[in-house]
């Protein structure tokens, strides 16, 4: 008998599984922090629909051309973003949402192969602190 081949080799992204395997991961943030960003980016809101146009287009492009660096360094702007912008562009419900968003997409990140949850465990921890409701006796 000839060597035989397995059907999974003939799949060009089961050679680079760890590579790809973030596009696994839950589907919120690609539906939720374009408008987001969009909001925290807008100084006004008339230019908000722009704004969401663009960074819609920019996550799409990054699911479908980028990598695994691309995706993490526009959640971490979007991170960065929220953390230190509590009081514009968005209602305390909506900045809860989003670092919910980032927080579990940053806990999945734990299962992956490779060491995108190491790269990103700064921001995985302020998000965690983000969350984390206030000390009603005064601490911090």
């Amino acid at each position: 008998m000839g060597s035989a081949r397995s059907l999974g080799g003939l799949w060009p992204w089961n050679r680079h599984r760890a590579d790809i395997s973030w596009l696994s991961l839950t589907p919120e943030p690609e539906r939720e922090l374009p408008g987001v960003v969009a909001a925290l980016r807008a100084g006004d809101p008339r230019d908000l629909g722009e704004l969401l146009d663009r960074e819609r287009h920019a996550v799409e492009k990054i699911v479908l051309h980028g990598d695994e660096r691309d995706w993490l360094r526009y959640l971490g702007e979007a991170v960065r973003l929220i953390l230190d912008s509590p009081e514009v562009g968005l209602s305390p419900a909506q900045r809860t949402a989003a670092l919910e968003v980032l927080a579990n997409h940053h806990r999945l990140l734990l299962g992956l192969p490779g060491d995108a949850a190491e790269r990103t465990e700064s921001e995985r921890e302020a998000l965690e602190r983000a969350l984390q409701p206030p000390d009603r006796n005064g601490g911090p």
